[in-house]
């Protein structure tokens, strides 16, 4: 459907209406804060009107079109009403699909025919399938769409690993309440970069800290085990939205997501088989197709191609003629985690076949920029246990050796083909940093120099800098990271990156962010540039 929305010069868009806090009230004063039971499960008795209590998504953004993304408690037929002004004078309606179990009552809605670079005002209405009028109240949102043309820049943010290491939504401090400072900088899009959730992490109620003070976590039945069954996982993904901080960010900026290990449990890999007594399931593909699915049905995200439902999870999210993002998928495609001595490794990280597209899709790109969104870093060294490793970086300085090999032919050719304007993001491993790599510092050489910023967690565990893998020449620029493993919320602040392109220039910065406010770090990087 294609939409004519007046146009209004100047418009700031509609954060949404209030919402009533989960985390405040009788249960933030008691000991164990336990989910609410209208919010625990579909409500599937008669009577009473469909609710979206999860709130609302905005994903699959471009230039003209977006996906809206929502949760009923019961059966409930989805229909969006679509706006240029949040006064709603002039709508336009989409009617969206009928939400029911085999989903999780969760569905999208596709949006086309929007202007580009607006702010798109939207309300998603609930209905009774049995009688069109019940419906219930609308849930507002909006999101911008992408510039069609260099006069506006482009801005995102991005950072992962949420509710990890026992760290879960805690009202003594505001929730997650970093997705408000988060939201207030009004980006374009969130890249959030894996470890979306932690279907491997248990959520106690009460965490006691070292210096005696307690943490008290908001609990839930499929929180309180390492997720199995589909409802575990889909459990999991619900729980990050009992977060009223989590619900309003969502509700004005769009998502760009990505997974990584804890999506199904720590430093998986395909065909492992599970020596962990907590799992009765050992088979970690099938844990993985569970996961997929339900990471599928919690993120709005491309219709053509939903992971879970044959699609994938690697692609590339246009935003003008200013960026590309390169969004990689680490973990379903690489091989099994070894010391990753092999002279040749041809699978690697990424696959021979995600590899060839991101090749090809690379060298096809015409936007200035073009970031490569990673869920693990590429010169940190990541280990899994005593002897194998997790990422890219073995720790050996020499020539590249197992998966480093892959990396290194993807860096060659980029060099070679003179493709300008790449630069790396990531989260993963729990700190913020800048690292710089040139092939006068490296031990292999046939590279451009490039730039990695790290930059998590966003809710979770703060733990100490990674030794650095001298094979691709790494300078560690700036580090920002906790002295011992898993400091809480409560004792380190979280982090996120900002990633800015200038519509006049052309410039990128990218400005490394602590919650509170602080710019710690700042870099801005030339266009047509093939290294710098």
């Amino acid at each position: 459907m294609t939409f004519s929305l007046p146009r209004r010069a100047g418009a700031h868009g509609f954060d949404g209406p209030g919402r009533r806090s989960l985390l405040r009230g009788a249960a933030a004063g008691s000991a164990a804060l336990v989910l609410p039971v209208p919010l625990a499960a579909p409500a599937l008795a008669l009577g009473g009107r469909p609710r979206a209590a999860w709130g609302v998504q905005s994903g699959a953004v471009t230039a003209s079109s977006g996906l809206v993304w929502v949760r009923s408690d019961r059966p409930a037929r989805m229909t969006v009403e679509v706006s240029a002004t949040d006064s709603f004078r002039k709508v336009s309606r989409v009617r969206g699909p009928l939400l029911g179990p085999e989903t999780d009552f969760t569905g999208t809605t596709a949006l086309h025919g929007l202007p580009s670079g607006e702010r798109i005002h939207y309300r998603v209405i609930l209905a009774d399938p049995g009688d069109p009028r019940r419906t219930g109240e609308p849930v507002h949102g909006s999101f911008r769409t992408a510039p069609a043309g260099r006069g506006r820049g482009v801005r995102f943010l991005w950072s992962g690993d949420i509710a990890g290491q026992g760290w879960g939504i805690n009202p003594d401090i505001g929730g997650f309440r970093v997705y408000e400072e988060m939201r207030r900088l009004d980006p374009d899009f969130f890249l959030c970069s894996g470890d979306t959730i932690y279907a491997d992490g248990v959520i106690q109620p009460r965490v006691t800290l070292p210096d005696g003070r307690v943490w008290r976590n908001v609990t839930t039945e499929e929180k309180s085990r390492v997720a199995q069954s589909l409802g575990d996982f889909r459990g999991n993904f619900r729980y990050n939205l009992l977060d009223e901080n989590v619900r309003r960010f969502n509700a004005r900026v769009p998502t760009v997501a990505q997974w990584d290990d804890h999506e199904v449990r720590n430093n998986w890999y395909p065909g492992q088989i599970l020596d962990d007594p907590r799992y009765s399931e050992k088979r970690v593909d099938v844990l993985a197709a569970r996961a997929l699915r339900a990471f599928g049905e919690y993120f709005p995200m491309d219709a053509a191609r939903p992971p879970g439902r044959g699609g994938r999870m690697h692609r590339v999210v246009r935003y003008g003629p200013l960026l590309d993002v390169f969004v990689l998928d680490m973990r379903s495609y690489r091989n099994a985690n070894s010391p990753g001595l092999q002279a040749r490794d041809q699978q690697g990280i990424l696959g021979a076949a995600q590899l060839t597209w991101l090749k090809r899709e690379l060298e096809r790109s015409r936007a200035v920029w073009k970031v490569l969104a990673a869920d693990m870093p590429i010169g940190l060294v990541v280990p899994d246990g005593a002897a194998d490793i997790e990422a890219v970086a073995q720790g050996d300085p020499g020539a590249p050796l197992g998966r480093e090999s892959q990396i290194a032919g993807l860096l060659r050719f980029i060099r070679d083909r003179r493709i300008t304007g790449t630069l790396w993001v990531t989260a993963d491993v729990h700190y913020t940093a800048a690292q710089h790599y040139a092939p006068e510092r490296a031990a292999f050489r046939d590279f451009a120099p490039f730039w990695e910023f790290v930059s998590g967690p966003l809710a979770a565990g703060g733990f100490p800098a990674n030794a650095l893998d001298a094979t691709f020449g790494p300078e560690r620029v700036f580090v920002r990271a906790p002295e011992r493993a898993n400091v809480s919320p409560m004792e380190s602040p979280q982090y996120f990156g900002e990633v800015a392109v200038d519509g006049g220039s052309g410039e990128l910065t990218v400005r490394l962010r602590a919650e509170g406010g602080t710019v710690l770090f700042t870099k801005t990087l030339q266009p047509g540039r093939v290294g710098q």
